[in-house]
C-alpha cells in the first residue's frame, strides 16, 4: 500500500519530505554507465549512543534538539537512554515539521483511492520510461536497475519520478542501510511513558476531491527528468558517503557529518511535483515556508512557557547555513552544538 500510495507524494512537497534535507544536490554528471562502484566503507553495527544535542537556551529555558539522519546502518541498534532521561524531565515534545492533508473521506474510502493512485503513478498515455527519457538516462537506469531491482517490468511503466525512488530504496537496502526511521518510535513511547505532551508543527491543507486531484494529476505533464537524473547520480556516487554520515550519526561524530556531502535529491523530485498545474491550484509552492515559519513559532513559544523541551529535526537542517538554528541565532537564542 505505501508504493502505491507514493502517488501521494504529489501531496507530500514537504520540508525534510520530513523528509528533508536542504542541502546542495550533487552534480548530474554521470560516471560511464557501466562505472558502479563497490563500498570500501563498512557500516557499524551493535549498540552505538548517536549523536549528542544541540543546546538553544534563553532565560534559563532551554530547547533541547536530536538531529535525525536517513539511511542509517540496518544491523544499528541505538542507544536512546540519554534522549528518554531529557523527554523526561521536559514539559513538552515539539514534532518535526510535518503537513497533512485533511479529507472528509473515511478509512474505507480512502483505501478505495488506491486503483486510482497506481494508475497516476505510470506514466501519462502508457508509455515506458525508455520513451520519456533520454537515451543516456536510460542506459544508466538499465544498469542499475539490473544490479538493484533486477527483471521487475512493471516499473518501467513508471514515471521516472517514481521509478527512480523505488530504484533508491532498492539501493539502499542493498547496501547495508535502512530508510526506516528509529528516533521517532522512541520519543513517542518516552513521551507517553512520562505524560509528556507531543506538539504539532504541522500545516494542515483540506484535499476536497482527492480522486479527482489524482486523476487530473495522472492526466498532467511532469518535467521531471532532473529528479530522474539526480537520483540515478545519487545511487552511482553517493551510496559511499550515505554510508560514512550513518556511521558518523551512530557514533555520534558531528565534526565528521559536518565535513560529508549532505546529498539530497529530494528538493530537485519535489520541485518538479510542485510544478504541475494540480499543486499550483492546491497552492503548494510556499508549503516549506509555510511549514518552517510553523515549527519556529512552536519552538519560540515553547522555550518561553518551558524550563526544558525536546524537539527531533534533520541533521541536515541543522547543519544547513542559514538554517533554523540560525534563524533561532538570529532571534536572540543562544545555541551550543553537541
Amino acid at each position: 500500500m505505501r508504493r502505491a500510495l507514493i502517488v501521494l507524494a504529489l501531496l507530500a512537497l514537504l520540508p525534510g519530505a520530513t523528509a528533508a534535507q536542504t542541502a546542495p544536490t550533487p552534480s548530474a554528471a554521470a560516471p560511464p554507465s557501466g562505472d558502479i562502484r563497490d563500498f570500501d566503507t563498512l557500516v557499524v553495527t551493535g549498540e552505538q549512543p548517536g549523536p549528542g544535542l544541540w543546546k538553544v537556551m534563553r532565560g534559563g529555558h532551554v530547547l533541547w534538539i536530536l538531529g535525525t539522519l536517513s539511511p542509517l546502518p540496518k544491523d544499528m541498534t541505538w542507544l536512546s537512554r540519554q534522549v528518554e532521561a531529557t523527554i523526561a524531565e521536559s514539559q513538552e515534545v515539539i514534532a518535526p515539521p510535518s503537513v497533512s492533508f485533511g479529507t472528509e473521506l473515511g478509512v474505507v474510502r480512502t483505501m478505495m483511492l488506491i486503483p486510482t493512485a497506481l494508475k497516476a503513478r505510470k506514466n501519462p498515455d502508457g508509455k515506458t520510461l525508455q520513451e520519456v527519457v533520454p537515451a543516456d538516462l536510460y542506459a544508466r537506469w538499465t544498469t542499475l536497475k539490473a544490479r538493484y531491482i533486477g527483471r521487475d517490468g512493471g516499473v518501467e511503466k513508471w514515471r521516472p519520478i517514481f521509478a527512480a525512488q523505488e530504484l533508491y530504496e532498492a539501493a539502499i537496502k542493498q547496501s547495508g542501510m535502512s530508510l526506516k526511521g528509529v528516533v521517532q518510535p522512541v520519543v513517542d513511547k518516552a513521551a507517553k511513558q512520562h505524560d509528556v505532551p507531543i506538539t504539532e508543527a504541522r500545516v494542515t491543507l483540506k484535499i476536497d476531491d482527492p480522486k479527482a486531484t489524482l486523476k487530473e494529476f495522472s492526466a498532467s505533464a511532469l518535467d521531471d527528468r532532473e529528479c530522474f537524473a539526480k537520483t540515478l547520480s545519487r545511487i552511482e556516487s553517493d551510496l559511499e558517503s550515505m554510508r560514512a554520515r550513518g556511521n558518523a550519526w551512530a557514533i555520534g561524530d558531528i565534526a565528521t557529518l559536518r565535513t560529508l556531502p549532505q546529498g539530497d535529491q529530494y528538493r530537485t523530485c519535489l520541485e518538479a511535483l510542485a510544478a504541475t498545474g494540480v499543486a499550483k491550484r492546491l497552492n503548494l509552492g510556499d508549503l516549506r515556508q509555510r511549514v518552517t515559519a510553523q515549527w519556529l513559532e512552536r519552538a519560540e513559544d515553547a522555550i518561553a512557557k518551558n524550563n526544558s523541551t525536546f524537539a527531533t529535526l534533520p541533521v541536515a537542517d541543522l547543519l544547513e547555513t542559514g538554517g533554523l538554528l540560525d534563524k533561532l541565532r538570529a532571534a536572540g537564542y543562544t545555541v551550543e552544538d553537541p
